[in-house]
């Protein structure tokens, strides 16, 4: 079976995701934020064990003490997030959690240059940040803190997978961190959504939303760093948040102002900026 070129690949990565997001959303109204995670969580692990059929049997307890902190980063992640989504447009909530991976990289390169970039992602974040709730470019103050939260949790994520992918290299990782993160969120979302989890089309709609946040973009992306440098694939990934806001306005009607396309740039500016002057003695931190 003949690949799909790696630049093609990452787009349709970024895309696979954004609309997964999109069908989520869509989603709230029936089984609201926890519910939906439940679903995208639950049916991901189950899509990538029916897919990939990684052994997890074989994983040590010792791969298991990496697992479990990676997988309830993954897990409180995707709730929090969901949570920041109920309150924020895609693009918005995209962009303020993406600031989560920027300042791993940031904080591990620790180069003057990267001062420059920490400078211009705190603008984006200002000009995000709600002034006055009388202005039509008010955002929900909580649903930025969640959102800046889950980028907590993201950063928290790439470190402790950093540690799971040298002890468990591929998928098996992945999968494994997945059931612990189902673990977590499950059971959160069916306390608050119950049997309307289980009817055929949100089940449907689920296993949209596990598809195109899990099982697709993990085979695009994995696809693509067998043949894209790290840095590359990095900068690519740097344009997310324009996705998530393209992926908002077209599927959703969610309309952002001048100033919060502004903000986004400075996010995406920084972002790649980081990756472009990144050494290349450095290892890269965002692909």
């Amino acid at each position: 079976m003949k690949t799909l070129p790696p630049l093609p690949a990452v787009a349709l990565a970024m895309l696979s995701i954004q609309g997964g997001a999109v069908f989520a959303k869509m989603l709230f109204p029936q089984v609201g934020p926890s519910g939906a995670t439940a679903l995208r969580v639950g049916l991901g692990f189950l899509l990538l064990l029916a897919l990939f059929r990684p052994n997890l049997r074989a994983l040590s307890r010792a791969d298991w003490r990496a697992i479990v902190p990676y997988g309830a980063a993954l897990g409180i992640m995707n709730l929090v997030f969901y949570q920041a989504l109920s309150r924020l447009p895609l693009g918005l909530a995209v962009t303020l959690e993406f600031v989560g991976p920027l300042g791993v990289a940031l904080f591990l390169s620790r180069r003057a240059l990267d001062f420059v970039w920490v400078g211009l992602a705190a603008l984006g974040i200002a000009l995000i940040a709600p002034h006055s709730a009388n202005t039509a470019s008010s955002v929900d103050p909580l649903g930025v803190a969640l959102a800046l939260l889950a980028g907590a949790f993201w950063a928290a994520y790439i470190l402790l997978g950093g540690v799971v992918g040298r002890r468990v290299p591929g998928v098996t990782g992945v999968t494994a961190g997945l059931l612990v993160a189902s673990v977590i969120s499950v059971p959160i979302g069916v306390a608050h959504a119950g049997a309307a989890l289980v009817s055929m089309p949100v089940l449907a709609a689920g296993l949209g939303v596990a598809a195109l946040s899990a099982a697709l973009p993990f085979s695009l992306e994995m696809s693509a760093l067998r043949q894209l440098p790290a840095r590359t694939f990095g900068i690519m990934m740097s344009v997310e948040p324009a996705f998530g806001a393209l992926s908002g306005l077209i599927f959703l009607g969610e309309h952002l102002t001048i100033t919060q396309w502004l903000a986004m740039l400075c996010v995406i500016v920084a972002s790649a900026g980081v990756q472009l002057t990144q050494r290349r003695a450095e290892r890269p931190l965002l692909a």
